[in-house]
């Protein structure tokens, strides 16, 4: 990253993993490789909701069709508070504001308008197991989320990369 910032387009991956759309009883989303890139940083946007959100669990899996999906611990980041001009993550000890989920993932705060980050490194990711899904539980009422994974740390630079959904 140069001294005038970091251009997504050139120098990271942007996968759609989940469009915005009711989570309404849970869903998961389009898994995606790491065979091509260092780091995931996984961004998880709440919407409207209509009851409180269930866990997030993240799981790595053997292929695009999610065989073999085993749940592993993660780092993350939230914004708990409601609405777009709340634009700080929270603090939870001392200067970090991360935190660390176990394989059964973690269960974000009930505000609308809020956003997780989620942090995977590829040599975090069990041997054989080389993609990633995101899984948002949610009871039967109408949650909204969408999700986009930013891939970093890439094998091959510039704005036309190999696919990682396939």
């Amino acid at each position: 990253m140069g001294a005038r910032g970091f251009n997504v387009a050139e120098e990271g991956h942007v996968v759609s993993i989940l469009s915005p759309q009711s989570i309404s009883g849970g869903v998961t989303s389009t898994p995606f490789h790491m065979k091509y890139a260092a780091k995931a940083n996984i961004i998880i946007q709440y919407g409207a909701l209509a009851g409180a959100p269930g866990a997030i669990t993240v799981k790595a899996c053997s292929d695009a069709s999610g065989d073999g999906a085993t749940a592993i611990p993660f780092t993350y980041y939230t914004k708990s508070a409601a609405g777009n001009t709340a634009d700080t993550l929270d603090l939870v000890t001392g200067p970090s504001a991360a935190n660390s989920a176990t394989a059964e993932g973690f269960t974000p705060a009930d505000n609308i308008n809020t956003f997780v980050e989620i942090v995977i490194q590829s040599d975090q990711l069990p041997a054989g197991l080389p993609y990633i899904e995101v899984t948002l539980a949610s009871g039967a009422v109408a949650n909204y989320a969408s999700a986009v994974a930013i891939l970093t740390g890439l094998s091959y630079a510039g704005s036309q990369q190999p696919t990682v959904t396939t």
